[in-house]
């Protein structure tokens, strides 16, 4: 099926700039300070009164209203709520099942995080530590939660797929970002280096077998690029791996600096056809899905405008990105909602609303 979804970000797991007042008071920056930071019976209730009320069975009916057809649902390694001061969350995943197949929406579980992180970012859940690969144990125990989560999920008529692994990271990467995303236990991040193509394929192939002894050919094996698109053309191919499919993530950024330089509508041309040009290149080997989008990132000029400038501009690159999806298998928006102010071109449910986006 041609996808067209949105991501549940910050729902099973938290991102405090999606969510802030579930931070209150808490002077760290992801979901494990969260957890450090508060006594046991605070963090209980806050995230139980969170996972209740931020994501219900009325977003599915409006989700599957708009028009769309799949959910990406990131969820924790602590998901079974085995790992201590973590607190599971595999009964709302329960949920999202019943409602996803209500409505005739598929689920693709994301796992987003895993012990030691995989990426460093706030939204592995452990900001400025990548050592996850450094220890066999990190590597058999993701292997385990992913087993499973096919055992339990594997034959729900809503499940679209399982993705192994969000967003490991790669070399130019982590050298771009390691001076943003710095730890607050520094001797906690020593150490730290980007994920290696190679230990990303053994992982991969081990996962896919994992997956496949619980789920049928029709669920998809979804596999992050890493930022590295480029470079899995030749890895388990088609006619050998059955439904393997790619996500990538692509986002605008950096708007302020190219729009000081020339037009719009230039600037517009230009990254539909380098998104076109690099999903057609990718298609060829494997079915590839644009994981994670949203309209603009970073657009301080564009906020600036006045709402029928703002309105303007926002299709305009939303509709350019609309387009060049169309070169792949499909796409799915970061993120379904937020609660942050300010921070629109983020949230697909007002961005539809305000008529920044038209599917």
């Amino acid at each position: 099926m041609k996808i067209k979804g949105v991501n549940l970000g910050n729902w099973l797991v938290l991102e405090k700039w999606m969510s802030a007042e579930l931070f209150y008071g808490i002077e760290g920056k992801d979901e494990e300070d969260f957890y450090e930071m508060l006594s046991p019976k605070e963090a209980q209730t806050r995230i139980r009164m969170h996972r209740d009320y931020f994501i219900q069975e009325r977003d599915f009916q409006h989700i599957k209203a708009m028009g769309l057809n799949l959910v990406r649902i990131p969820v924790p390694h602590f998901i079974f709520g085995d790992r201590k001061p973590y607190i599971g969350c595999v009964e709302y995943l329960d949920r999202a099942f019943d409602w996803a197949e209500t409505y005739d929406l598929k689920i693709m579980i994301d796992l987003h995080t895993v012990p030691d992180s995989q990426n460093g970012f706030d939204n592995g859940g452990l900001t400025g530590v990548i050592k996850w690969h450094h220890k066999k144990e990190n590597i058999d125990y993701t292997l385990e939660i992913l087993e499973r989560l096919s055992m339990r999920y594997g034959r729900r008529p809503g499940l679209y797929g399982i993705e192994l692994l969000n967003e490991p990271i790669s070399k130019e990467l982590w050298e771009q970002t390691r001076d943003r995303y710095q730890a607050r236990k520094p001797e906690q991040a020593e150490g730290s280096t980007f994920v290696p193509t190679g230990v990303l394929k053994d992982f991969y192939q081990k996962g896919y077998e994992v997956v496949r002894r619980h789920c049928p050919e029709k669920a998809a094996v979804v596999l992050h690029d890493g930022f590295r698109l480029e470079e899995w053309e030749d890895f388990m191919p088609r006619d050998t791996w059955k439904n393997v499919v790619f996500d990538t993530h692509m986002y605008l950024g950096g708007i302020e600096r190219v729009m000081e330089q020339r037009e719009l509508s230039d600037y517009v041309r230009a990254i539909r056809e380098q998104f076109e040009k690099r999903l057609r290149q990718a298609q060829q080997f494997h079915d590839v899905v644009v994981g994670e989008w949203c309209i603009a990132n970073k657009s301080a000029p564009i906020k600036a405008a006045d709402a029928q400038e703002k309105r303007r501009i926002y299709r305009l690159l939303g509709d350019a990105q609309l387009q060049a999806w169309e070169a792949c298998s499909g796409w799915i928006f970061w993120s379904y909602k937020l609660h942050t102010p300010g921070r629109n071109d983020w949230d697909f449910e007002r961005a539809v609303d305000a008529g920044w986006l038209t599917l």
